[in-house]
């Protein structure tokens, strides 16, 4: 095969070298098995930069899935399900899938609806962040439940990387705002210290006089 991929045809191992030598390319053997071998004309070095290239794009791009697991209790108190609905959310946000697992105890097990009401009212409560991927359903004394995020991984990358710029810029303008001001605090100070007193009357008295 030649640079472009036209066929040159069967040739003999030698007049190819010459081909290659006369093109001032590399002879590069693309598949081996083949019966003959196929080999092309190419420029060696800068095949294999651009299949680095390639491949370094693609790993940037690849979506890496990742679950997370929340367990909760079918009775769990407000401050406990605020704190793992938070841990929820922050999952969500960064792209991750999260597994909901209710676990139940003892009488618990006869009570399946309170597992059911309690994941429903997580998944409406983090509706912003993430869907309902997997609806609940019971698994031995567990109840299950999957949030798949709106977002993927890299656009939840690529938001995460918006936002800690804008923090910085805004804390850079913050720190430059503060430097103005202590710049113009010692200017007013140095002004002061520098500007004449003004006399008064009792200036002009003789010290030994009496008032």
């Amino acid at each position: 095969m030649g640079p472009a991929g036209e066929q040159v045809g069967i040739v003999r191992i030698d007049d190819a070298l010459r081909l290659a030598r006369e093109s001032e390319l590399d002879l590069v053997e693309v598949a081996p098995m083949a019966r003959p071998p196929v080999a092309k004309l190419m420029d060696y070095g800068k095949f294999k930069y651009e299949n680095a290239q390639k491949a370094r794009e693609s790993r940037r791009n690849q979506t890496n899935t990742v679950i997370k697991e929340m367990k909760l209790r079918p009775k769990i108190d407000r401050h406990d399900y605020e704190t793992k609905k938070g841990h929820v959310v922050r999952f969500l946000k960064a792209g991750d899938k999260v597994k909901i697992t209710i676990m139940f105890r003892g009488r618990e097990q006869s009570r399946p609806e309170l597992g059911y009401n309690l994941l429903r009212k997580l998944a409406g409560d983090v509706d912003e962040f993430g869907f309902v991927e997997s609806a609940p359903k019971q698994d031995g004394r567990n109840m299950l439940m999957v949030l798949g995020p709106h977002k993927k991984k890299t656009e939840a990358r690529a938001d995460a990387r918006a936002e800690r710029d804008r923090r910085a810029a805004v804390r850079a303008a913050d720190a430059e705002v503060e430097r103005s001001q202590q710049a113009d605090r010692r200017a007013e100070a140095a002004a002061e210290h520098a500007a004449p007193r003004r006399r008064g009357p009792a200036d002009n008295l003789d010290p030994d006089t009496e008032v």
